[in-house]
């Protein structure tokens, strides 16, 4: 807009998106001065900037959250979910932006003062708390991304702990469920082996009886023969034990192999396990350790200023040619809705001083709504009244049409 004194400098377009962002009036700004130009620009960059960085934390955090998952210091990229992260981190970002320029522009300006009082930081309280919470979610995936080396190494480590842990753990398992198939396969053996071991001796003394070195004359006599018949009763006594416990040994036998494959099935899944610590959470537990308590409090601050920055900006602004100009355009949008407010009309019952808000073209319509009901009224009336006249002289001129006697 051209003046004698002052000319307001054309914007372009990208200053008008910065505009729009912060909920400033375009048509107003372009009659405003310079100054009230750029304070919104900056205003709404830093809302423009604060979605960008929480469509990039949120894009980032979903991709930890649905990554494939495996060793951390290995890379493992996904195409489909780097495209699912993209697509919810614009998500994220624009509902952020959104909800960070509903509470910019639903932040009034207080007083209109740069000192911030009381009752202007009471006012604001809410949507701070808001605002810290949206801090919150945007600088954890931040922060976890700056510190991803260091994150990844001891990520490892403690897979690599978890791994072995998780091995020790089953192996205990299964070993004690291993041991008692041992023990009692072991009885079997001892027992096996007791009979063999008679059943040698016994050949033994059979063959030193046939060959002289028993003491006794050699040959296959009645001591040799009594010999031979304990020993082939001993090997009887072990095919005997062998029929008996051959299903059982089968049993055992085949247990133990199924708990050795169900073992080996498990300890496979040692690696699946450790993956499982992959996640954000864990990184965001790791990143707190890493980073420190002041540094991870200095990055999560940093975050609560850039957000907190447009509320304060908004209370601390001084009242500009661009207030006055918005206030007189709401006024006389008031104006011609008919909408008059008288302030400070009353107070109420705890003393507070309360305005009078009427709505003239309402106002108006009832009182034509009003004045027309009373003109019917009124007709009616006359129009009841002039019925009353014509009958009235009906009955004069024939009083008996309108009596009827009942004859007995």
């Amino acid at each position: 807009m051209e003046r004698d004194f002052y000319k307001t400098p054309k914007s372009s377009k990208l200053i008008r998106l910065f505009w729009k962002a912060a909920g400033a009036d375009r048509y107003i700004l372009e009659r405003a001065t310079y100054s009230d130009q750029v304070k919104y620009m900056c205003l709404g960059g830093i809302i423009i900037a604060t979605g960008l960085m929480a469509g990039l934390a949120g894009g980032y955090a979903f991709y930890t959250i649905f990554e494939p998952r495996g060793s951390a210091i290995d890379s493992n990229f996904s195409w489909a979910t780097s495209a699912l992260s993209i697509v919810f981190g614009c998500f994220w970002g624009l509902m952020i932006f959104n909800l960070d320029r509903f509470i910019v522009s639903s932040t009034g300006k207080g007083d209109g003062t740069e000192v911030i009082t009381w009752d202007e930081f009471k006012g604001a309280i809410p949507r701070l708390i808001l605002g810290a919470i949206i801090a919150l979610t945007i600088s954890k995936p931040v922060e976890i991304r700056m510190f991803k080396s260091e994150i990844d190494a001891a990520l490892h480590e403690e897979q690599l702990k978890t791994r072995k842990e998780y091995e020790k753990r089953t192996r205990i398992n299964y070993e004690d469920r291993l041991a008692l198939i041992d023990n009692e396969l072991e009885k079997i053996e001892v027992k096996r082996n007791d009979l063999v071991q008679r059943i040698k001796k016994a050949e033994k003394e059979h063959t030193d009886q046939l060959q002289g070195r028993a003491g006794a004359p050699a040959g296959d006599g009645k001591l040799a023969q009594a010999l031979e018949r304990i020993k082939n009763n001993l090997i009887l006594q072990l095919d005997e034990f062998d029929e008996t416990n051959k299903e059982r040994v089968t049993e055992l036998t085949s247990n133990k192999r199924k708990l050795i494959l169900e073992m080996d099935k498990e300890l496979a899944k040692n690696e699946q396990v450790a993956s499982g610590l992959d996640g954000l959470l864990e990184r965001i537990k790791l990143a707190h350790e890493i980073a420190g308590f002041w540094i991870s409090l200095f990055i999560t601050l940093l975050f609560m200023a850039i957000e907190m920055t447009p509320i304060f900006f908004k209370l601390m602004l001084i009242k500009s040619p661009y207030d006055f100009l918005k206030e007189n355009v709401d006024e006389l949008m008031k104006a011609e809705q008919g909408i008059l407010i008288e302030y400070n009309y009353h107070k109420d019952k705890q003393g507070q001083e309360r305005d009078l808000v009427r709505h003239i073209h309402k106002e108006k319509l009832l009182v034509e709504k009003k004045s027309l009901q009373q003109v019917q009224e009124e007709l009616t009336k006359y129009a009841i009244s002039k019925y009353e006249e014509e009958m009235k002289k009906k009955i004069d001129a024939n009083p008996t049409a309108f009596v009827k006697v009942q004859e007995n």
